[in-house]
């Protein structure tokens, strides 16, 4: 149902180079960009996530309860994923692990404090 997810940014060039390199780790690539804005997929057809500078010109801000959930084929790669978020310099919000009976996840705040997890399910 999930066609793309934005979140927005004051430094799109920060933002690019944290998400290609983020991304890059599970073979995403940008799918769309211009001058307000990248996307990164994983493929035809398949929901892409991307940053933006606001439309309204207006500085960007985090919504407080807001999170964008990524999903990844199993635990390994959510660590993978996590750690290197980690190492790009994104905030730990919650390490890897599991949450519940079948939910596992790493929560982070990107560089610009939007929070966003990797999980399996």
């Amino acid at each position: 149902m999930i066609g793309y997810t934005m979140v927005g940014t004051n430094d799109l060039d920060a933002a690019a180079t944290f998400y290609d390199a983020l991304f890059g780790e599970a073979g995403g690539k940008r799918v769309m960009e211009n001058e307000r804005m990248v996307l990164w997929g994983w493929g035809k057809g398949a929901p892409m996530f991307g940053v933006v500078k606001p439309f309204d010109g207006n500085p960007a801000t985090v919504g407080n309860g807001t999170m964008i959930a990524l999903y990844c084929p199993d635990h390994a790669t959510v660590d993978k994923l996590h750690g290197k978020a980690m190492a790009l310099g994104a905030k730990d919000e919650g390490a890897p692990g599991p949450r519940g009976d079948a939910f596992y996840g790493g929560y982070f705040r990107d560089l610009d404090g939007n929070k966003l997890v990797f999980f399996n399910m």
